[in-house]
């Protein structure tokens, strides 16, 4: 959420959830609703490293061991407005940040006459890290605010780099930056963003970032859910970021979507975690389309907080090094396809021809794939250019024994800070995806990766959707399609 002079969200990507992932990947999920819920266990394999339930007595403080309160508009030395043209002052009184006596901890956003405060805090710790072939959860129960007018409201749960702390952050974003949830102007929704590189521009397309723009959260501003990302560094080389919503994975992002350099400086060290509620600023400006707040802007809904837990795995020098540019291993073939104009002899679980779809929503080019090889089984062509809408359909593809895996050879030239996501969706394109991946520019339209998602586990033999979904660019094109495959397991 901080990010010195930054413009934030400059458009909404609507996104339908993916279902619950595998309880082994995401370690915690509560009960949406459920208020005053006790930390929760780590499951096996994990342990806490980190937890706070936010126990103490009505009207008190926090715990100063555990956090800090960041007081004023900026930290000192870094930009002002902490970087995102927010009005409010933070501060440390009980009136804007106190514990309930309930289990929770309030930050809530009080306006004094045209003058707002409210709060915003970080842990002490900043080592919060997965290790080495390992993982780390960071996650938190919060109910958003909800306010009667809420225009300008900007509830935030969040981590960034280590080294942002000694600096006031003025090495943003190259240190990383974990935006596990963010919602504006009380639109009951919820966006999950990576930051990273360079702004403007860079490979995380500064100063938006690669995010899965607002997504619908029913229920979100009335009872308690559950908001987590995953830092995954089980597979070097092959390393994930994955956000999610009570369980639900809701964006995917892969180390092969950057080079070395920029993933180890954002994702591959410390951490330290940020609850806030700002008032207005870039992003709920953009979203709104207007100045905020408002003068008819509530004060004082606030932002309740039932737990924040960090979890984390053992690491591992030993773990399984699968290259991301690789090309896929062939698995068992399938049932026979024809589709995109052109004669497929089968659609096999292990690189399928893009340009074998069925149908598609219209408005799809079949071109050579320039500048890329082609593994056994797969022609010369490429789907080119797909934009926001589009959806390819390969039917009878047989997941045999089953998959967990999606892998993609995608190309993008995309210019301008446009991103989005690719959904692997079964059966019905109107069905929610059971995985996904976000994808920028990858050097050019001739400069081609593979592009690595985790999806639910899936077996037999379904048609099989890949829609399209543009973030921060709307409808320009913003990748091209060689082959894919879901590699047996």
């Amino acid at each position: 959420m901080l990010s010195p002079a930054r413009k934030r969200r400059r458009t909404v990507l609507a996104l339908v959830a993916a279902i619950a992932p595998i309880a082994a990947v995401a370690a915690v999920v509560a009960i949406p609703g459920a208020a005053s819920a006790a930390v929760p266990a780590p499951p096996a394999g994990w342990t806490t490293v980190f937890s706070d339930d936010f126990t103490g007595a009505a009207g008190t403080g926090l715990n100063t061991a555990n956090w800090l309160y960041d007081q004023g508009t900026s930290y000192p030395g870094g930009a002002g407005n902490w970087g995102t043209g927010e009005v409010e002052s933070v501060t440390n009184s009980t009136a804007n940040v106190y514990q309930d006596g309930s289990g929770h901890l309030v930050i809530k956003p009080i306006d004094n006459g045209g003058s707002w405060t409210s709060g915003r805090v970080e842990t002490q710790r900043t080592d919060f890290a997965a290790p080495a072939g390992g993982q780390m959860e960071i996650t938190a129960s919060i109910e958003q605010p909800n306010p009667a007018n809420g225009l300008g409201y900007w509830p935030a749960f969040w981590a960034m780099g280590a080294a942002a702390r000694p600096v006031g952050a003025t090495n943003w974003p190259s240190i990383g930056e974990l935006d596990v949830m963010e919602d504006v102007n009380a639109l009951s929704e919820v966006s999950h963003t990576f930051h990273c590189g360079v702004d403007p521009g860079g490979p995380c397309n500064e100063t938006t970032g690669i995010g899965s723009g607002l997504l619908g959260c029913g229920g979100c501003q009335t009872g308690y859910h559950t908001y987590s990302v995953i830092v995954d560094r089980t597979h070097p080389g092959a390393e994930q970021l994955r956000f999610y919503t009570d369980g639900a994975l809701q964006l995917t992002v892969n180390q092969s979507q950057f080079d070395a350099t920029t993933w180890a400086n954002a994702v591959d060290h410390g951490f330290f975690v940020i609850l806030n509620v700002a008032i207005g600023g870039a992003y709920p400006n953009a979203i709104c389309g207007c100045g905020s707040p408002s003068g008819a802007t509530s004060s004082g809904a606030g932002m309740s907080v039932d737990y924040v837990a960090v979890y984390q795995t053992g690491g591992s020098t030993g773990s399984p090094s699968p290259s991301a540019s690789a090309s896929p291993s062939p698995s068992p073939s399938s049932t026979g396809g024809s589709g995109g104009g052109k004669s497929c002899t089968s659609t096999a679980t292990s690189n399928i021809s893009a340009d074998c779809f069925n149908a598609s929503q219209g408005g799809v080019s079949v071109t050579p794939a320039a500048g890329d090889s082609n593994p056994a089984g797969v022609d010369g062509n490429q789907v080119a250019q797909l934009s926001n809408g589009k959806y390819l359909e390969y039917s009878g593809v047989n997941f045999g024994s089953g998959s967990s895996q999606f892998d993609a050879r995608v190309a993008s030239g995309a210019a301008g800070g446009v991103s989005g996501l690719v959904n692997v969706v079964l059966d019905n394109p109107a069905n929610a995806p059971i995985g996904n991946f976000a994808i920028a520019n990858t050097g050019g339209w001739s400069s081609w990766r593979t592009v690595p998602a985790n999806i639910a586990r899936t077996t037999g033999v379904h048609n099989v959707y890949l829609e399209f979904q543009s973030g921060a660019g709307g409808n320009p094109p913003y990748v091209s399609l060689h082959y894919f495959s879901f590699p047996a397991q």
